[in-house]
C-alpha cells in the first residue's frame, strides 16, 4: 500500500493497527505525539502507510504527553499520544498525572506485550492499567480486535465529556497484528451519550434560583472563576463576560482560568491565590457572596482553610460533583457545564429585571480601589540588572498585538508570567497548575505550535526546568517548529531558593544550578538560534530579534539572582495575610516565622 493511500474504511478487513489509525482519522485526529518501540511497531507501520494522521516524534514520552496537553488546551480538542510498552508507558505517567490534575483531555495509546505473555514478566512488560489507574480518568486493556475501535471511540468520549481528563488504552501486540472488519457505518462515532458515563450537564433550576437570590442581595460580591470556564469552550468565556457586566460584580481568575475574562477589563482584579494580587485576595476574604464557577478551592487559593472567607455565602458551580464540598463547605452547590450554568444565571438575572446596582455596591468598589492603590505588583528596576518582572512586562508589551500563545515551566518565572502577562482571550495560556510539573512548558509549546503553525508560541522558562526537557529542541528542529524560549536565567531553582531563604534560614541546599551550559551555544549546537540579554537595555532588542527569527530560539535573559516573587501568602497563613515584599517597604519573613530585616 502506498504511503499516500487512505484505507478503504467502508467495510474491509484490516489489521488492528490499521483499524486504529483509520479510527483516529475518522474521529478527526490530525496529529499524534509519540515515540516508537517494539510493542507498537505494527502501529507505526500502519502510520507509515497513510497520510491522514501526522506523527510528531518527540525525544521522551513525558514530552509526548505534555505536547498533547499543549495541543489540547490551545484547541479544545483531544490530544493523542502513542508510546510503547514498559518504560514507554511508565515515562508517560507524569504527563498523565499533570493532565488529570488540570483536566486536560488526552487519549494515551500504550503498547503492551502479547496477551498470552501478560503477567509473565516479559521483556518491556509493565502493568500499565494498574500503574495508570490512579492518574487517569479511565483506562482500558484491549483483549480483542473486535472491540478495538469501539474502545477508542469510548476513550475519546470519556476524555472529553464532563470534567475532561486523560484516558489510557493499552494495546497488546497480538491485538494490533490481528485482522478484523472495520465498519464505520455501523459504529458509534457520533454518539452523544454513553451507556455508563453520562455526566450531568444541565444545572438544577432550583439551585440557580437560590444562587440568583443571594446574588441579588449581595453588597460585597465576587466572581471567582477557574479553568472549568476555559474547558467548557469559548462560549463560556463570552457568557462570563456578559454575567460580570450584567451584575457589575468584580471578578478574579485562578492560575488555570487566566484569559477566561479580559485582563484589560476594569472589573478584573487579577489572579488570586498564593502569588495573586492583593486586591483579589482581600476581596475574596471580605466578600459577602462568593460565586465560584469552574474552580475547585485549591489550597494555593484558600490558604489556611479555617480562615478562608469565613463570613461569605458561597455558591459553587462545577461539572465534577466530587469537587463540591471537598475542600470548602458551600451554601449552594450547582452541578453542570459552565456554559449551561452561566446561561441559566443570565436568563434568571434578566427575567427578574436585575441590573448592576453600582450605588449599593459603591462602598465595596471604593474598598477594592483602595486595595488596588497598594500597587502590589510594583517593583524597582535599575539600569544595571534585569529584574525578571521587567523582562516579562517588556515581553507582554512587545507581543500584545500579535497572535501569540504562551506556555510556562514551573517556578518563579511561571508566577511572574501569570502576574505580568495579561490575557484577554481564553486558550492562550498553558501552564501546569495542579501538579506543578517542571519541564511542562517546552514540550507543551511544541504541541501548541503544531496546532497553530502560523502563530507565535513562546515558552517562558527557567533554566532548571528547561534542562529537564532540553532534548525536545531536537524535535523542534526535525519538525521545523519555530517555538521561542524566553529563559529567565537566575542560576537557581528560583522558587526553591525563595522558600529556603524565607523559611529555611537561607540554607540553599542543592538549589544553586552550578555548571550551567551556555544556552546560546547549546541552542546553536542543535541548529537553533541563541540570543542573550545581560542588561536592561538589551531586553527589547533581544525580544524583537527573537520574534523576527523564523526558527526555534532560546533567548537567555540573565536576570537578578535574588529577586523573590511577591505578593506572597506564606505557607500556613490565611489568604488575607499577604506579604508585599521589600519593594513595598516590607521586611521579608525569616525561617522562624519572625521578621528578618532586608
Amino acid at each position: 500500500m502506498s504511503r499516500k493511500a487512505k484505507y478503504n474504511s467502508k467495510s474491509s478487513n484490516m489489521t488492528g493497527a490499521e483499524m486504529l489509525v483509520q479510527c483516529l482519522a475518522d474521529l478527526g485526529v490530525d496529529t499524534v505525539f509519540g515515540y516508537p518501540g517494539g510493542a507498537v511497531l505494527p502501529i507505526y507501520d500502519a502510520i507509515f502507510k497513510q497520510n491522514q494522521v501526522r506523527h510528531i516524534l518527540v525525544r521522551h514520552e513525558q514530552g509526548a504527553v505534555h505536547a498533547a496537553e499543549g495541543y489540547a488546551r490551545s484547541t479544545g480538542k483531544v490530544g493523542v499520544v502513542l508510546v510503547t510498552s514498559g518504560p514507554g508507558a511508565t515515562n508517560s505517567v507524569t504527563g498523565l498525572t499533570d493532565a488529570m490534575m488540570d483536566s486536560v483531555p488526552i487519549v494515551c495509546l500504550t503498547g503492551q506485550v502479547p496477551t498470552h505473555m501478560i503477567g509473565n514478566d516479559a521483556f518491556q512488560e509493565a502493568d500499565t492499567v494498574g500503574i495508570t489507574r490512579p492518574c487517569t480518568k479511565h483506562n482500558y486493556l484491549v483483549r480483542s480486535v473486535d472491540v478495538l475501535c469501539k474502545t477508542i471511540q469510548d476513550a475519546f468520549y470519556i476524555a472529553k465529556a464532563g470534567r475532561p481528563g486523560p484516558v489510557v488504552v493499552d494495546l497488546p501486540k497480538d491485538i494490533v497484528m490481528s485482522e478484523g472488519k472495520y465498519d464505520k457505518a455501523g459504529s458509534s462515532f457520533n454518539n452523544s451519550k454513553h451507556l455508563s458515563y453520562n455526566p450531568q450537564i444541565e444545572p438544577d433550576p432550583s439551585a440557580i434560583s437560590r444562587a440568583i437570590e443571594a446574588m441579588q442581595k449581595a453588597e460585597r460580591p465576587i466572581l471567582y472563576t477557574g479553568g472549568g470556564i476555559i474547558n467548557s469552550g469559548p462560549e463560556a468565556s463570552v457568557l462570563l463576560r456578559e454575567l460580570a457586566h450584567k451584575t457589575g460584580f468584580p471578578i478574579t481568575n485562578t492560575l488555570m482560568g487566566l484569559g477566561s475574562f479580559p485582563a484589560s477589563d476594569s472589573q478584573f482584579l487579577g489572579m488570586l491565590g498564593m502569588h495573586g494580587t492583593y486586591e483579589a485576595n482581600m476581596a475574596m476574604a471580605e466578600c459577602d457572596v462568593m460565586v465560584c464557577i469552574g474552580a475547585r478551592f485549591d489550597d494555593r487559593v484558600t490558604g489556611k482553610l479555617s480562615d478562608f472567607s469565613t463570613g461569605s455565602y458561597k455558591i459553587h458551580a462545577d461539572i465534577d460533583p466530587s469537587s463540591i464540598n471537598k475542600n470548602v463547605s458551600v451554601d449552594v452547590p450547582i452541578i453542570g457545564d459552565s456554559v449551561r450554568i452561566i446561561s441559566a444565571m443570565l436568563e434568571a438575572w434578566k427575567t427578574q429585571g436585575n441590573k448592576p446596582n453600582m450605588s449599593r455596591s459603591s462602598p465595596w468598589w471604593k474598598k477594592i480601589e483602595k486595595w488596588r492603590s497598594r500597587e502590589c505588583l510594583y517593583y524597582k528596576q535599575s539600569d544595571e540588572v534585569i529584574k525578571p518582572q521587567y523582562a516579562i512586562q517588556r515581553l507582554h508589551e512587545l507581543t500584545k498585538n500579535k497572535d501569540v500563545y504562551f506556555t510556562t515551566e514551573v517556578g518563579q518565572h511561571q508566577m511572574w508570567a501569570a502576574q505580568y502577562l495579561r490575557f484577554d482571550e481564553p486558550n492562550r495560556w498553558m501552564t501546569s497548575g495542579g501538579l506543578g510539573t517542571m519541564g511542562y512548558g517546552f514540550p507543551a509549546a511544541m504541541g501548541v505550535q503544531v496546532a497553530h503553525p502560523n502563530s507565535l508560541v513562546i515558552d517562558v522558562a527557567g533554566e532548571a526546568s528547561l534542562l529537564m526537557v532540553i532534548q525536545e529542541l531536537s524535535t523542534l528542529m526535525q519538525h521545523r517548529l519555530p517555538v521561542k524560549v524566553f529563559l529567565l536565567n537566575n542560576e537557581y531553582m528560583g522558587m526553591v531558593r525563595q522558600w529556603q531563604e524565607l523559611f529555611h534560614g537561607g540554607r540553599y541546599s542543592e538549589s544553586y544550578m552550578d555548571s550551567l551550559p551556555d544556552f546560546v551555544k547549546l541552542a546553536e549546537s542543535f541548529g537553533a538560534r541563541g540570543l542573550r540579554a545581560s542588561k536592561p537595555a538589551d531586553v527589547d532588542k533581544v525580544i524583537l530579534e527573537m520574534i523576527d527569527t523564523d526558527g526555534p530560539v532560546i533567548a537567555d535573559i540573565l536576570v537578578d539572582k535574588e529577586t523573590n516573587v511577591y505578593p506572597m501568602i506564606p505557607s500556613g497563613a490565611a489568604h488575607y495575610e499577604m506579604k508585599l515584599g521589600p519593594d513595598h517597604g516590607e521586611s521579608e519573613e525569616s525561617a522562624d516565622g519572625g521578621m528578618a530585616s532586608v
